[in-house]
């Protein structure tokens, strides 16, 4: 196992000795967080929104100004242009790299420097009132996120962490997180660049609109934009739910649950699960008295509960997550008597023994795990991909249904795939092992096949062919060898 830390750089407590210090103008830590002149009566020095809803700006009575923040009042923005702060975030780095952490998750990457002119954010819709308050959704973030500097100052940190991947076995990941919804440009800026390094991989949420058109096309449409946006050479990866969105199995259906693991599991780079992802879990219903996310207490559609219900362990009080007393932050989803991890442990054909028997297949498979990958089908319904490995005559098709019917895949124009393939695993029970000519593959409605066959022909070698692969590895089976090529 490795320990990955939650880093969150971008504020401090309102508690926290810093801010106490800089809002009684201390001299050393005054300009620690980003301080502007305003009114006590309405202080709003501009229109910049936090993402919990109304003004990003507080104001202060112990030093007489506003300060910003942009998530909760309680959490102020630390400033980024002050070399100070740097400097004490290096040292927060190096004292948990000296701890023995593995890495870190950079939080919210994109909010660490904000415009220092503090002008007022252009409306999306540039006939409403400039006077009219809007909401985060209601504005171009051109001052607030993605600023210049912010990737040097990343860049830094990832230097940081280089001088501790020295030591011999103990390579140490950076993973940021950025939410730029339609802009991938920017997603793909968090790799740096061929001379300088920043972080292994920014964390992919583009798979998170998988729901909103549950198709073939649509999932092979949102992995090419990854795979055709990344640097050459660099590694990718795949995110399907996380903390701040609704459960996979509520918002595209429990029916699907099944074939987006398979997907995770069989697509190159790394899977990143959120919790209960592996059993199936699903939203939980939480009463407005029970609300416990800021987010949800400004704006109940926007509430992140839903998803963060405790872990379902075992059919015992609190789904065994706590088993002292009767209270847990938020309640536990009335399923959890069924769709639980003990439950599911002695059960051969349950969503968690299916994502442990992917998981092993992926290990054990060079090809799942070095190998290219190449698209060759997508409908309305299906998404096919190869994945092979040039040396190796092993190789996998993995057929993915995510339309609402079944289907007949016929892939007898891929000259490169025999007539017949092997069933190595279906996420429909009792299909495993069979053999499916590939003039004729058929699919349930959210059923995922993985396919075995063996031949010469590598698919990648055509000239027409959209195949991706991170570093050109080659398998000489002589010396059981893995290299590069």
């Amino acid at each position: 196992l490795k320990l990955i830390m939650d880093f969150i750089p971008n504020h401090t407590s309102d508690r926290h000795r810093w801010f106490n210090l800089s809002r009684s103008r201390d001299e050393h830590y005054k300009d620690y967080y980003l301080w502007t002149d305003c009114n006590a009566t309405a202080p709003r020095p501009n229109n910049w929104v936090s993402v919990f809803g109304n003004s990003s700006w507080t104001y202060d009575e112990v030093r007489g100004q506003c300060y910003l923040h942009q998530f909760l009042k309680e959490q102020p923005d630390l400033n980024f242009r002050n070399p100070n702060v740097r400097r004490e975030m290096i040292d927060i780095l190096r004292f948990w790299l000296e701890k023995g952490v593995d890495g870190f998750r950079m939080a919210a990457v994109k909010r660490l420097l904000e415009a220092s002119h503090l002008r007022s954010e252009p409306l999306t819709d540039p006939s409403k009132p400039p006077e009219a308050f809007p909401s985060q959704w209601e504005l171009h973030h051109d001052f607030t996120t993605s600023q210049l500097g912010l990737h040097q100052l990343l860049q830094e940190w990832r230097a940081e962490m280089d001088v501790y991947s020295r030591e011999p076995g103990r390579y140490r990941f950076m993973v940021t997180e950025s939410y730029d919804h339609e802009e991938v440009d920017k997603t793909m800026m968090y790799y740096g660049s061929p001379l300088v390094k920043e972080s292994d991989f920014p964390f992919n949420f583009y798979l998170l609109d998988l729901p909103r058109k549950l198709s073939g096309l649509w999932v092979q449409h949102l992995v090419l934009l990854w795979m055709s946006n990344m640097p050459a050479g660099r590694w990718p990866n795949w995110v399907v739910g996380n903390h701040d969105n609704g459960r996979i199995a509520s918002s595209a259906g429990r029916g699907y649950t099944r074939v987006i693991n398979m997907l995770m599991l069989t697509l190159p780079g790394t899977p990143t699960t959120y919790y209960g992802e592996e059993i199936g879990m699903e939203n939980i219903n939480i009463p407005h008295s029970q609300i416990q996310d800021p987010a949800g207490k400004y704006n109940l559609s926007a509430g992140r509960d839903p998803q963060r219900s405790p872990m379902q362990w075992t059919r015992d009080m609190n789904a065994g997550f706590n088993n002292v007393t009767n209270a847990t932050w938020l309640p536990v989803h009335p399923d959890y008597s069924s769709v639980n991890v003990e439950t599911q442990k002695a059960d051969s054909g349950s969503v968690l023994a299916q994502y442990r028997l992917l998981s092993r297949l992926r290990q054990s498979e060079l090809p799942l795990q070095r190998g290219w990958f190449c698209p060759v089908h997508a409908d309305t319904n299906v998404f096919s991909f190869l994945r092979e490995l040039d040396g190796l005559d092993r190789a996998f098709l993995v057929l993915l249904n995510f339309g609402k019917e079944a289907t007949v895949t016929d892939l007898s124009a891929v000259a490169e795939l025999p007539d017949w393939l092997t069933v190595v695993m279906s996420t429909a029970p009792g299909a495993g092992g069979r053999r499916l000519p590939k003039a004729s593959l058929p699919s349930e409605a959210g059923e995922g096949l993985v396919l075995q066959y063996s031949s010469g022909r590598r698919y990648h070698a055509r000239p027409d062919a959209r195949c991706f692969v991170s570093e050109k590895a080659c398998y000489l089976g002589v010396v059981n060898l893995l290299y590069k090529c």
